[in-house]
């Protein structure tokens, strides 16, 4: 049995109040006997202000992945599993990454690869999902609006993924909002998503999310631990806080894989 964490919080420019932030959470975590503790997306620098016109004035703090405070999330994270997300440097180009930790070193990495509208102009984008193993279970990462895209749980799931984080800056309807966020467009489609993507995969999934605003975005939290059946273990609602559930990984995705197993059970050749 593993206690897997997904983190509903907000997060801005201040390096040091991040991480600050991120100590207080792990402890948390720890405390309430976390194995795995997936943060949001932009958890060290925040996400963009404006997804229209995200000028370089406004951008986050763009950190390599030896940085300073990259080292430090290592360190913090000791025994634990510990997914979270940054502005990678990359040479002149800008990733929305993010890394997957402990404290003897980085276990995984990815780079966002589906960019909404106006995020091409902050960020280049990754090219591959794949997935690592961790002292939890074999993990994969998707960031933000990955998880619109069924191919990209799937690559992972194919991959052997059986626990997906899935770390976001997910914030409402920039369009179309609405008055209350229970009825936000967005807000729906995030849970939608995430249960979709856990329960055609028969995996588990650690959804996490910003709170907050920042420029003229507004995060909707909704941090939650889903199984593989598509029912949600624990979230958080809009408010900040940790999802906690306690699920025996491989004992869950193999009842959910026993009469229906929907990775074995694909035609790849009939899709085109």
């Amino acid at each position: 049995m593993v206690r897997i964490a997904a983190v509903a919080g907000a997060f801005g420019r201040d390096l040091d109040f991040d991480l600050q932030r991120v100590a207080t959470l792990i402890e948390h975590a720890r405390r309430d006997g976390a194995g795995m503790l997936v943060l949001p997306d932009a958890a060290l620098g925040g996400y963009l202000a404006d997804l229209r016109n995200p000028g370089p004035e406004s951008l986050p703090p763009a950190l390599a992945v030896d940085d300073a405070h990259v080292r430090e999330v290592v360190t913090l994270a000791a025994e634990m599993v510990v997914c979270f997300g940054f502005c990678e440097a990359d040479g002149d180009r800008r990733y929305n990454s993010a890394l997957c930790v402990t404290g003897d070193g980085v276990l995984g990495r990815h780079r966002k690869v589906h960019q909404p509208a106006g995020e091409s102009m902050a960020y280049a984008a990754g090219d591959g999902f794949a997935a690592f193993d961790t002292p939890v279970g074999r993990v994969g990462m998707l960031i933000d609006y990955d998880k619109t895209f069924p191919e990209a749980a799937r690559a992972l799931a194919v991959d052997g993924a059986e626990v997906i984080a899935a770390l976001s800056a997910w914030p409402t309807s920039i369009t179309n909002r609405a008055p209350r966020m229970a009825q936000d467009r967005q807000a729906r489609l995030f849970d939608l998503y995430d249960q979709a993507r856990a329960a055609e995969n028969q995996v588990v999934l650690a959804s996490s999310n910003l709170t907050g605003s920042l420029g003229g975005l507004r995060f909707l939290g909704q941090a939650k631990v889903v199984g593989p059946g598509g029912d949600i273990l624990a979230r958080t609602w809009s408010k900040a806080g940790i999802a906690i559930a306690e699920v025996d990984v491989a004992a869950e995705v193999a009842t959910a894989r026993r009469v229906l197993n929907h990775l074995a059970e694909r035609k790849p050749e009939a899709y085109g």
